[in-house]
């Protein structure tokens, strides 16, 4: 997923996690603010790619609606544009620093799997009982 739509889903996200502070959501709503303000500016307030944006506002959960934002940035380039793609790393850098911030669900399903987060190593080691 581009930078851009990933920090926009962050930043939403991030509006509904538990034990954000007043101080992190207002920092984190500023700076959220500041990359849709370029989006506004670069493409106006009436582009897909703002309307997009503003329908994920809207239900932030859709698949569809995140899958439709992810579109528009691919069409337009938007991922390929230095200034906002700076301003939505700003805006990841910001989510991460606050407290739950920074969040890794994995899922995993089926047989002989392994999963490291972090740094290291899994493996696997599969003994098949020997045909009598």
């Amino acid at each position: 997923m581009d930078p851009v739509t990933t920090a926009i889903l962050a930043a939403l996200a991030a509006g509904a996690i538990g034990g954000v502070t007043e101080v992190s959501k207002t920092a984190i709503t500023d700076t959220y603010q500041k990359l849709k303000g370029l989006l506004v500016a670069k493409f106006g307030a009436k582009s897909k790619v703002v309307t997009a944006i503003d329908d994920l506002e809207e239900e932030h959960d859709s698949k569809g609606r995140q899958l439709t934002l992810q579109e528009q940035i691919a069409k337009t380039k938007t991922d390929q544009d230095q200034k906002i793609v700076q301003a939505a790393q700003a805006l990841l850098h910001e989510i991460r620093t606050r407290p739950g911030g920074e969040q890794h669900i994995q899922s995993i399903v089926g047989n002989y799997n392994a999963q490291v987060y972090g740094s290291g190593s899994a493996s696997v080691n599969v003994n098949h009982p020997k045909d009598v």
